[in-house]
């Protein structure tokens, strides 16, 4: 059984729609995938139908921005009520900042090169949640850049004159409240380096005090040292182990299927969650 819990869809960051994503899930041979766009759910119900269609099981999920020490840390959620009032407010107000955030860089980005809000709105679908990867987009249309990961190492970069922060709730925070809404919390890509600063061990335990369940150990992002120090991580705080491909269209070069999760694993997520229920 292959199994992939992490992909986004034009409803954030990805290339494709929801029910795309769900299509190319089963023509890579997945049996289950998991759409989890950031900080929104608008992509379930399409993404269910599609999945229905296809013979595909589909984990509705989000993947939530957090921070911790100044660090970002992305936290998979499973399964959790997508109506749920206190995760729901959180995800809103994170959405709305990154919103404000886009226009701000936009605005800086405009004294020096060629770009404006409206090539950025261009790029995103409707309801979609705006992120750098649109302005990335924007930046592509208009020439100034061969490919988004041109634009996330010069002029997106965290690093860089352009760069304005968003809010994000605590990482602890973020966890709490995907258990209280019946879902599964796990760690996206713990130890991505080449991303940006990650956050320590001590991090991580505070979290599973708080309820994590699990870490994304297998993701092209954590090298294979990286992937040790999880896996011994991982049976240390007694959290469970999943792989992914974080799958985003033509929006990143990671394939789906490139990493995947053991059936046990995923029916642990399914027995632990209340929240909502895998389709199919």
């Amino acid at each position: 059984m292959l199994i992939d819990l992490h992909t986004h869809s034009a409803v954030s960051d990805g290339t494709q729609s929801p029910a795309q994503v769900v299509h190319s899930a089963a023509e890579a041979g997945l049996d289950v995938v998991a759409l989890t766009d950031h900080d929104t759910t608008a992509g379930w119900s399409s993404a269910a139908e599609q999945a229905v269609r296809e013979g595909v099981r589909l984990v509705p999920g989000m993947e939530i921005s957090s921070t911790a020490e100044g660090i970002s840390v992305h936290l998979l959620s499973y399964l959790h009520d997508p109506g749920h009032a206190g995760l729901l407010d959180v995800v809103e107000r994170t959405r709305h900042s990154r919103l404000t955030r886009a226009e701000r860089m936009v605005e800086l980005l405009s004294r020096d090169v060629d770009i404006s809000w409206d090539d950025v709105r261009d790029q995103v679908q409707d309801g979609g949640s705006v992120g750098r990867p649109h302005i990335a987009d924007a930046l592509v249309a208009r020439g100034v850049v061969r490919d988004r990961t041109e634009a996330f190492a010069g002029l997106l970069s965290a690093r860089g004159a352009y760069y304005v922060r968003h809010y994000a709730p605590d990482a602890v925070q973020a966890v709490r409240l995907v258990v209280a809404a019946g879902g599964v919390p796990v760690m996206a890509h713990p130890m991505a380096h080449l991303r940006g600063r990650v956050v320590g061990d001590e991090v991580i335990a505070s979290m599973a005090d708080a309820g994590l369940a699990g870490l994304e150990v297998y993701h092209r992002d954590n090298d294979g040292a990286a992937q040790a120090h999880l896996l011994d991580l991982s049976r240390e705080l007694d959290l469970l182990v999943t792989g992914s491909s974080d799958y985003h269209g033509t929006g990143k070069p990671n394939m789906l299927a490139e990493n995947t999760t053991e059936p046990e694993v995923l029916a642990e997520i399914e027995a632990r969650a209340s929240g909502t229920r895998v389709v199919g």
